[in-house]
């Protein structure tokens, strides 16, 4: 290369040790790029402006420039999450042009298993099978024996709310296992072209091309949010982005009409607790318009310690972990070199966020 200056200055603000080898696979690929790792205290960690100067992308889960000079060459910036909801107040979001994109597309395998794990959860009763366990109790027919009515998937309905990535990630496996989905989307996908996932997909997972579900629905309206609610559903993924369209979108109408079809459905949030009412959640959850509730997300976040939904034992809550997993690095490295090499190119990233839109 001559010597000369990197093209781009790619700087990572993370909050654990550089991976050496996911790294220098990248400096490997991309010569003419200057790679530097910038270990951070934690994911919202105030850093020196200083450090920003020369980078022209950075890395980064939530450390950002404090005030848009402290990084004057910026131009694109990969956040290693799917969600921006707390982008907005950032100047380098609101007051620049910067490229922003996401990490949408890796998290969709483990939040889908979170997801089918705390359904059977539900379904076959085992938080009453592991109470047994603990006092040593095989446990007999006619007593207590809720445990020995269940009901498997097939022919469930499985509504998804929001049929991004991992929406589409948990269509698949609930499909898998016998389940008919309902998709719903903010805007119609009434074409296979809209139908179709243009994002970052891991092969062989998702729905590609849009060919799981037997009905969709679209709208941000009341209107057509109902229609959906009313079709009967068994289950409902909260998969929305957290936007103003989408904030306290699920409340107490909403819940009584998933109650009035008889069959009241489980209710799976691993998107934002403030999509959800939790009062009318709460409710809901003790007044039968809802089976059960599956939350890895709350409102507030975390979950206050006298919070009502602790103890109740149609609720099961965890702390914001279902899109953990030990493979989330190597897949965020993933989507990040296939960044690099259309950035390379010129060719639009994956993952645009569409600041009008919010995510």
């Amino acid at each position: 290369m001559g010597g000369g200056e990197a093209m781009e200055q790619i700087l990572f603000t993370l909050t654990y040790p550089e991976p050496k080898a996911l790294l220098d696979k990248l400096r490997k690929e991309y010569p003419a790029y200057a790679f530097t790792w910038y270990e951070t205290s934690s994911n919202r960690a105030t850093i020196a402006s200083e450090i920003f100067k020369s980078a022209t992308i950075l890395v980064t889960l939530g450390t950002f420039p404090q005030d848009t000079s402290d990084a004057p060459n910026l131009k694109w910036i990969q956040v290693f999450s799917a969600g921006t909801d707390r982008l907005a107040n950032k100047p380098i979001y609101r007051d620049t042009d910067v490229l922003f994109t996401t990490m949408s597309g890796i998290h969709g395998p483990q939040i889908a298993e979170w997801a089918i794990m705390t359904t059977l959860i539900t379904n076959h009763k085992y938080k009453q099978l592991y109470e047994l366990q603990k006092q040593h109790k095989w446990g007999k027919r006619g007593q207590d024996d809720d445990y020995h009515h269940v009901n498997d998937l097939v022919g469930q309905r499985l509504g998804v709310l929001g049929y991004g990535s991992i929406g589409r990630q948990v269509a698949r496996a609930g499909q898998s296992m016998g389940m008919e989905v309902l998709a719903y989307t903010a805007t119609p996908k009434n074409t296979k072209e809209k139908r179709r996932d243009n994002g970052f997909i891991l092969p062989g997972l998702g729905d590609p091309e849009g060919e799981i579900p037997k009905e969709w629905y679209s709208g941000l309206d009341k209107e057509n949010l109902h229609k959906f609610l009313r079709q009967d559903l068994d289950l409902l993924l909260v998969s929305v982005p957290l936007t103003k369209d989408t904030e306290k979108m699920l409340g107490k109408e909403e819940f009584e009409i998933l109650g009035k079809n008889g069959k009241p459905p489980l209710l799976l949030n691993i998107a934002r607790g403030k999509i959800v009412d939790t009062e009318a959640l709460i409710s809901a959850l003790k007044g039968g318009e809802l089976r059960a509730a599956a939350l890895d997300v709350t409102d507030p976040e975390p979950l206050p310690e006298d919070s009502e939904l602790w103890d109740l034992d149609n609720a099961i809550v965890t702390p914001h972990v279902s899109g953990i997993g030990e493979a989330y690095t190597d897949r965020a490295f993933l989507l990040l070199g296939e960044n690099l090499k259309r950035w390379q190119k010129g060719e639009k990233l994956l993952n645009v966020v569409n600041r009008g839109r919010g995510y």
